[in-house]
């Protein structure tokens, strides 16, 4: 194999495929490369290890490459793309990372079907952790390589584009209001299956403009996406978490540790259960 018109040595598949990669982020030259891989003759080392005894790179480093190795892709910690909140492309080792897989998973044994694609996120209150869980939910299931829309349907005081370092301009509020199409959707680079679509323009009238064509946008999404999750607003600040909720048919219900009142998780889970959507379960959030 040659890199930058510079040969490297023969060894194994192993080293040839971390070290092309190494080249390739900027992590190592080619002159490093063959320090390597005769440091890894020499003593029997692995190329990433022997990389590392020589003081070229780091284990987040390889910890990088692995990912790309088994398209599984997340951020370096140094990196500022976006709010380090999305924990879930931060540290993807975390024992809040390993939470929200075990909640994918559920997801996807009780509710994401080729029939269902579409869950709304739904708390009582603000500043219980929704949009957080939304977003992080939202990058694990892109991480398992299902092909995954974030929609940002907070009209009221909207959240994924701070989390995501998005610009908002246009966004679902323009697309319901006929004045922007599906190109105010972002596929995000870093994560080759994930787009988010913010809420855009804050509107005057959020309830109306739900009611007006989300359910024939939601339908026209489920034929490109397989997941689709819903950022609603607080229940108590309207009617638009239960109209969405309705929308998409399912609800997951947020609860934060110390905070959320029994009684209102209660109440909301009965408003929604008379409007024919199904609560697909509770989580308590601990962590935001």
């Amino acid at each position: 194999m040659e890199m930058n018109n510079v040969a490297i040595p023969s060894a194994s598949p192993e080293a040839l495929s971390i070290g092309a990669l190494l080249l390739d982020a900027g992590k190592i030259t080619a002159s490093d490369a063959e320090r390597i891989i005769q440091a890894q003759k020499n003593k029997g080392l692995r190329f990433g290890d022997a990389a590392k005894q020589l003081g070229l790179i780091t284990e987040d480093d390889i910890q990088q490459i692995l990912s790309q190795q088994f398209n599984f892709p997340y951020l370096a910690k140094t990196d500022t793309i976006f709010h380090h909140d999305l924990i879930a492309a931060y540290q993807p080792f975390h024992k809040q990372v390993e939470v929200l897989r075990a909640l994918r998973s559920q997801l996807m044994l009780r509710w994401f079907t080729k029939q269902q694609k579409c869950l709304s996120v739904v708390s009582s209150e603000r500043s219980e952790g929704r949009s957080f869980i939304c977003a992080n939910l939202a990058v694990v299931f892109s991480q398992l390589g299902e092909r995954t829309l974030l929609i940002d349907a907070d009209l009221r005081q909207p959240n994924q584009h701070s989390l995501f370092k998005l610009e908002q301009k246009h966004g679902l509020a323009d697309i319901l209001a006929g004045r922007q199409n599906d190109s105010a959707i972002i596929q995000i680079p870093q994560f080759r299956d994930l787009s988010v679509l913010p809420a855009g323009t804050v509107p005057p009238n959020p309830v109306e403009l739900i009611g007006r064509s989300m359910n024939e946008c939601i339908q026209q999404w489920q034929s490109r996406y397989d997941v689709i999750l819903i950022d609603t607003p607080a229940f108590q600040q309207g009617i638009e978490a239960q109209m969405l909720a309705t929308i998409s048919a399912g609800a997951l219900l947020l609860a934060r540790q110390n905070k959320t009142r029994l009684a209102d998780m209660e109440a909301m889970k009965m408003a929604l259960l008379e409007s024919a959507t199904h609560c697909v379960g509770a989580v308590i959030n601990e962590f935001k």
